[in-house]
């Protein structure tokens, strides 16, 4: 397929819809506003609410993120449907549920004739662009200039698939993005409004900062989450059985950048991990490899010195990859605010949406963990923040439960185009303008890929404001039943508890109304 759509492929496109291609054509063409608003759409990779400053948290300081949330609107309960990159990020372009995009999990590839959000604000006359990370296999589609990492990217001197033509760009990953989103924009055919998607690989493991950050925090210890020592008693297995301990599961080089080390020196599993160092590490220049070495050598040669055991090696390890990830947090931090500033000077701010967010969260310590998957809050939970000068209301909205699979709606429907009936999501302008609707009081979460890395079970579930239903299932079966407004730390589990029972019958009952609905299918059971 090319960068544009053909008649042929954009009629099959046009039937999923529902909609005959006349009559889908012409609501784009009806419902385009007079003054068709760009849209600049910011997504970092596992960004977890606690590192953005405005998000109430003392870990990090990002002003340039924070001021999204000042002039803009800030949602507190935004949620991703399946906490993972390719499947959330499937979601936010189609509107659509895992099960119904077919993305289940990281190992499959995206359809690139599925209908999404860069197709349809292209046939609108949108000029589209899609800069950093792709992550979804397949090749880009609706996109007039794509510039993406293949796979993850790296972080240093990274290669760039550039409209299908491959090509390495010395520099850090970060700005290296931001720049080539700048000079898109300028170089943009300026009789038209722009769609632009401007996808960070920060903050991705393995949480490698640019040479400026490399000090940062250097003389400090950072705060430890209050469940970091966790035990995981009175919960389901698949809380124990996991495999993303910051103390266990975590490489010493590759990802806590212990270096030097000989492979004789180390552990079987900690080889495997000087292994995936020297992948990233040897595509740096000479200059860079002296920073880090400097950066880090007073420390890493103490560790090996003195190296801490028990209870003091599980705080050093958080302290480094804490500080680690948090510095590549200040990039982006820096990224957003480049473009803030490019559009305050072309003159462009006031006819811009733009968003902040992230495929999903991320644990930072949290029951002792990194990466995401599980349904708890530090993974399920993630930011939200879109600046629109023109009819929202400014503030911050901890009432309204949002989820991925709305996003493809509300933007379609801030620019005054139809929204396809194959979208599960459901459009959220009227609360952006400040509007009292009824709005979902549940929202239903499954995550599919299993058995596979950090071995997180397969399981499904619904939250509602207060309470969060859990189900387990594959090699195990077990529910989780947490009370939010009690337990915030989602520590006890009250599905045996006879107090919670009349709770726990009218969560199941809603569980199984809302898989109906969205026609979820049975997933296979091991026997």
């Amino acid at each position: 397929m090319g960068d544009k759509l053909k008649r042929r492929e954009f009629i099959k496109l046009a039937a999923l819809t529902g909609l005959s291609l006349p009559h889908f054509v012409s609501n784009i063409a009806c419902r385009r506003s007079p003054r068709q608003p760009n849209i600049l759409f910011i997504m970092s990779d596992d960004h977890a609410c606690r590192a953005i400053s405005c998000y109430e948290n003392q870990l990090v300081s990002t002003p340039h993120i924070d001021r999204l949330s000042n002039e803009g609107r800030r949602f507190e309960l935004n949620f991703s449907t399946n906490a993972i990159c390719a499947p959330s990020r499937a979601s936010i372009l189609t509107g659509e549920y895992s099960h119904r995009h077919g993305v289940i999990d990281n190992r499959l590839a995206f359809n690139p004739q599925h209908l999404t959000l860069p197709l349809l604000f292209q046939q609108a006359g949108y000029q589209t662009a899609l800069l950093g990370k792709w992550h979804l296999k397949s090749q880009p589609a609706g996109f007039d200039y794509y510039c993406i990492l293949p796979g993850q990217g790296h972080y240093y001197n990274p290669d760039f698939i550039v409209n299908g033509q491959k090509e390495t760009r010395p520099g850090y990953v970060t700005q290296l993005i931001t720049d080539a989103c700048l000079e898109w924009l300028k170089a943009r055919d300026k009789t038209k409004p722009f769609f632009l998607l401007l996808h960070h690989k920060a903050p991705h493991r393995n949480w490698m900062p640019d040479l400026g950050e490399l000090n940062l925090f250097r003389d400090q210890d950072l705060p430890v989450p209050e469940t970091y020592f966790d035990d995981y008693q009175g919960r389901c297995p698949a809380a124990r059985l996991q495999e993303m301990r910051v103390a266990d599961h975590t490489y010493l080089v590759y990802d806590l950048k212990v270096f030097p080390f000989k492979e004789t020196e180390l552990s079987q599993r900690d080889q495997v991990g000087l292994r995936y160092w020297h992948n990233v590490f040897n595509r740096l220049t000479d200059e860079q490899k002296q920073a880090w070495d400097k950066a880090y050598r007073e420390e890493n040669e103490e560790f090996k010195r003195k190296p801490p055991e028990g209870k003091e090696l599980t705080l050093w390890k958080y302290q480094r990859y804490i500080k680690d990830y948090l510095r590549c947090i200040v990039s982006v931090d820096r990224s957003v605010g480049q473009v803030l500033d490019y559009l305050d000077k072309e003159g462009l701010t006031d006819n811009t949406i733009v968003i902040y967010t992230s495929d999903q969260g991320f644990f930072l310590g949290e029951h002792g963990w990194f990466d995401k998957r599980f349904m708890y809050e530090p993974s399920l939970r993630s930011p939200l923040l879109i600046r629109y000068p023109e009819g929202l209301e400014r503030g911050v909205d901890r009432e309204n439960m949002i989820i991925n699979v709305d996003l493809a709606p509300t933007l379609l429907d801030l620019a005054g185009l139809e929204i396809p009936a194959n979208m599960q999501g459901r459009s959220f302008k009227p609360l952006l303008q400040g509007k009292k609707v009824p709005w979902r009081k549940s929202f239903y979460y499954h995550y599919y890929e299993y058995p596979a890395v950090h071995a997180v079970r397969r399981h499904y579930g619904i939250r509602t404001r207060r309470y969060k239903l859990i189900h387990y299932y594959y090699d195990i079966d077990c529910w989780e039943l947490f009370d939010l407004e009690r337990d915030p730390q989602e520590l006890v589990n009250c599905y045996n508890d006879p107090a919670y029972q009349e709770i726990k019958d009218k969560l199941t009952q809603e569980l199984f109304r809302l898989r109906a609905e969205l026609g979820v299918k049975e997933d296979k059971v091991q026997s």
